[in-house]
């Protein structure tokens, strides 16, 4: 029995699939063990958003094989997509598997002797080949893929020439993943894709992810249902509605800004304006006023000025959202913006950032606090000695005391109080 160890770099999305590779492994018969030990295999699951990210899927290879010089060491995933050839050439890389081709991953690890590359051109998918797991994330979530790929091109992103063009998976098979998960006992599913709000426009007939939200909750699949992140252009006044009315939809959103600043946004191909996405924000809390709303931003993006940073700064500080990923602009090779001028010095970037992050955590703070005495109602995950932890409907993790047995069960909690990074509470009642 050959040992196998799988890591995986980058999204949800990476992530759902490399659990499918590792359920397949199993199922043939393969030994799955940690990547830091020794293995006969090693899976490495790549992003390539950044230069930085190819530069540690590289030293993966190259721990990899301190750990086993004899290993099989297999490269999969976005930057095997986009830059194959690079990665063959890499001492001790056997397999290069491109992203349509990690499905079939584990047949070409049973064969004698493949070819050391098998990456087709992505672009020409027009379909998402839909994944069931038998289980999947922190046994009472599971993340749902449901879409695939790109149409939308943002200058800074590799992501549609590594994942190709929009394509979703049909309604009846999406339904059927809900079902699946729910009937093994998950009590939250999270739908996922590249690019969800675009979900069912390149089916016949077309669709939308509304359709499928309501088709999700008409058929009472699953207790909690979490969307994943969603263009602020495609959150429609429809959709602000049914969360508003939904009893299984968990008021959180993810929106991605990039920035603040008009001028920057056009640079990023971003289609709307900072003034449009106050509205869609105002519009989610004038809804649901408890709604957990986080955030993506880009800092120093070529050509952004300190006052063009500056109206980042100020949206973000006046938004009521709850939470803000800032990412430090990275060139990345073969994207428009990698040729840009006014490429911006890293010492800037770096303290932008740090700027930033000191207004995200004020606002997580801020938005906790409003939850101080009030009861949440809390999905326990894991839990031991007297103390559980978990996560409640709009997003705040919670620990309390608690006996393991409430695992996978949702329990009114009173929070009492802030923690480093959550809150903590007490049973109600």
């Amino acid at each position: 029995m050959e040992k196998v160890a799988i890591t995986t770099l980058g999204c949800k999305i990476n992530q759902f699939e490399s659990a499918a590779i590792c359920e397949s492994l199993d199922r043939e018969g393969f030994q799955l063990v940690p990547f830091e030990e020794a293995a006969d295999i090693y899976v490495i699951n790549t992003c390539t958003v950044t230069a930085r990210t190819d530069a540690e899927s590289r030293r993966l290879v190259r721990r990899a094989l301190r750990r086993n010089p004899a290993a099989r060491v297999v490269v999969t995933g976005c930057y095997a997509q986009v830059a194959p050839e690079e990665l063959s050439v890499l001492p001790g890389v056997t397999l290069v598997v491109g992203n349509s081709e990690k499905r079939g991953l584990v047949e070409l690890l049973k064969e004698a002797s493949p070819a050391q590359v098998h990456v087709t051109d992505i672009s020409r998918e027009r379909t998402a080949a839909g994944l069931i797991l038998e289980s999947f994330a922190e046994h009472t979530r599971a993340f749902l893929q449901v879409q695939n790929g790109c149409d939308a091109f943002c200058s800074y992103c590799i992501v549609p020439y590594a994942r190709g063009r929009n394509r979703s998976v049909p309604p009846d098979e999406a339904l059927a993943g809900v079902r699946s998960f729910a009937g093994r006992g998950f009590q939250e599913v999270v739908l996922t894709g590249i690019h969800l709000g675009s979900y069912g426009t390149d089916l016949e007939p077309p669709t939308s992810l509304l359709a499928l939200l309501e088709a999700i909750e008409r058929q009472q699949l699953v207790p909690r249902l979490r969307i994943g992140s969603v263009e602020p252009n495609e959150v429609s006044d429809d959709l602000i509605a049914w969360l508003a009315r939904s009893t299984t939809a968990c008021p959180h959103l993810h929106l991605p800004l990039q920035s603040g600043d008009d001028r920057v946004l056009a640079r990023m191909n971003r289609h709307y304006s900072a003034v449009s996405f106050r509205g869609v924000v105002t519009r989610l809390v004038a809804a649901l006023p408890d709604i957990c709303i986080g955030c993506d931003v880009i800092v120093g993006f070529p050509g952004e000025t300190e006052e063009e940073f500056a109206a980042t700064r100020t949206l973000v500080e006046e938004l009521p959202i709850a939470y803000l990923h800032v990412f430090p602009y990275s060139r990345r090779p073969g994207t428009p913006a990698a040729g840009m001028a006014g490429q911006v010095d890293g010492a800037v970037i770096r303290r932008r950032a740090a700027e930033l992050r000191d207004v995200a955590e004020r606002k997580k703070r801020a938005y906790y606090e409003r939850f101080v005495g009030r009861e949440l109602a809390v999905l326990v995950q894991d839990g031991s000695d007297g103390v559980v932890t978990g996560l409640s409907r709009n997003y705040i993790p919670v620990t309390f005391a608690g006996e393991p047995t409430l695992i996978n069960r949702e329990v009114a909690v009173r929070a009492t109080g802030m923690t480093t990074d959550g809150m903590m509470g007490v049973i109600a009642g």
